[in-house]
């Protein structure tokens, strides 16, 4: 099997994507106050900071982010592969809005387990979810509200998702299986 790629986000894209989802929380949620955002590691725990930074760019004001690890919420892993899955906020989610942000949405089950992560802080007012690319195939009844780029895709496909901060280079890129030598 060898992998063929296609890019469908660079950089210039990733950083739109993000200023239009930093506008959009901003206009439902009629500014940032009583929001706190929620990056689900690894890349996800990125693109929260970087949307903390351009929420804090246009209003003027920080928004407080945390990282959620959901590795011992998720329903798909074997107990021994279980790590040390936990939230870390620096704020209280009580009765605040969470707008919880990974890189991508596929089955819905990492979003699941971050939901269980989080309802383990507190009960929020509510959870928004914000990813950077959405390729469908849902397995559990979950949507995203702010999406960077639906991408439909085959089983066969991935999505990649590269981040200057862990991978050194911004890129998304959609994975092509194929068969042969």
């Amino acid at each position: 099997m060898s992998n063929e790629s296609h890019i469908i986000m660079d950089e210039t894209a990733i950083r739109r994507a993000l200023t239009r989802i930093a506008h959009e929380i901003l206009e439902r949620n009629k500014g940032i106050e009583g929001c706190v955002l929620a990056g689900i590691k690894t890349r996800g725990v990125y693109l929260a900071k970087r949307l903390a930074e351009r929420l804090e760019s246009i209003e003027g004001t920080a928004i407080p982010w945390g990282e959620l690890d959901v590795t011992n919420y998720r329903d798909d892993k074997e107990e021994s592969a279980l790590g040390s899955g936990k939230a870390t906020f620096p704020v209280s989610i009580q009765g605040k809005k969470v707008i919880l942000f990974d890189d991508v949405l596929y089955t819905g089950r990492t979003i699941r387990a971050a939901m269980d992560a989080i309802m383990d802080c507190g009960r929020p007012e509510s959870i928004q979810l914000a990813v950077l690319a959405d390729r469908g195939h849902r397995e559990l009844p979950i949507r995203a509200d702010y999406i960077g780029k639906n991408v439909p895709t085959s089983r066969v496909e991935e999505i990649e998702v590269l981040l200057t901060e862990h991978d050194g280079t911004d890129l998304v890129q959609i994975l092509q299986a194929r068969e042969g030598n």
